[in-house]
């Protein structure tokens, strides 16, 4: 089977051979014969109810500096020329994230977007995690400065972190009484409109934030991500450690409970994250791990996503 695939992503000459799982995916994905077109969301049109996109065709090879041979534009529509659209371009989750969800909705499913994308807007990371009672840390999500505060007098230690954000990005530990909280959130109000996430401090943090990789409902696979000395934040592009790490009975328990959504809602590959007992995200828009979980010797979750997108297109 070849496919004819593309990939919307952010720009493919600088993206980190050694961590992007975006390049694993495609890397993968060459080997198997399949077609490649990349184009970033800007690229992306919808004319007379057609989803057209200016892609460049491209080799890709796992060589620093020189990992991509691209040829010249060209316009593809994506309903007709493409059979797989992998949506892979990082958050912010903004309203240009959100329109390309929604010309993409106009393929899917005849061309098979990964993830749904019609589910991806309606799975927001931070807001899709909470319509699983008892799987979450105390959280609150507001704009309401008196709700924040009262949150804090009760939980004390908190952690405070935008809605629509990604990477570890604003996110900051605050102490009962932190004369900062009032000055942060008019930080915040003066970037947005966007609520914010009040979350109880997890202590268990210190010892890593696991992100559990799932392809279509099913654990595949997990790293562990440690924070640097004095850090609350283990994003790996916040300066985290990934080590290997091996699932826990109530891993796979968090993973059971969330996994027949995932499947039913079509979000194929995501990657969740857990701290200590508790689920903290749900990443649906462009999951990463799947390099160091290979590197530690773990399984290519990226060849499990390829074997159920060519079962899926059969």
């Amino acid at each position: 089977m070849t496919l004819r695939v593309a990939v919307q992503m952010d720009p493919v000459h600088g993206i980190n051979i050694d961590t992007d799982t975006t390049f694993l995916m495609m890397e993968n994905a060459q080997a198997r014969c399949h077609k490649l077109w990349v184009y970033t969301p800007d690229k992306l049109s919808l004319e007379e109810g057609k989803v057209i996109a200016r892609a460049i065709p491209v080799t890709i090879r796992r060589e620093k500096g020189d990992h991509v041979t691209a040829g010249e534009p060209v316009l593809i529509d994506l309903g007709a020329d493409i059979d797989v659209v992998l949506m892979r371009q990082d958050p912010p989750f903004d309203m240009a994230y959100i329109t390309a969800t929604h010309f993409l909705d106009a393929v899917h499913p005849k061309t098979l977007v990964v993830n749904n994308p019609t589910e991806v807007r309606n799975a927001p990371e931070k807001l899709y995690v909470t319509t699983f009672p008892g799987v979450q840390p105390p959280t609150l999500i507001t704009s309401d400065v008196d709700a924040i505060h009262d949150f804090q007098d009760r939980h004390g230690d908190i952690v405070l972190k935008p809605l629509y954000g990604g990477g570890g990005s604003g996110v900051v530990r605050l102490k009962k009484g932190d004369p900062n909280l009032d000055a942060l959130l008019e930080l915040h109000a003066l970037i947005g409109r966007e609520q914010v996430i009040a979350q109880a401090f997890i202590p268990a943090v210190s010892k890593g934030d696991k992100r559990i990789l799932l392809v279509d409902g099913e654990p595949v696979g997990a790293i562990n991500r440690v924070p640097a000395d004095g850090q609350v934040r283990s994003n790996l592009a916040r300066g985290g450690r990934a080590e290997a790490v091996e699932l826990t009975p109530r891993d796979h328990e968090l993973c059971a409970i969330i996994g027949p959504d995932l499947k039913k809602r079509g979000l194929l590959f995501v990657g969740i994250d857990v701290i200590g007992d508790y689920l903290t995200e749900i990443n649906v828009t462009s999951p990463t791990g799947a390099q160091q979980l290979k590197r530690f010797g773990g399984p290519d979750v990226t060849e499990a996503m390829w074997d159920r997108i060519e079962a899926i297109r059969g």
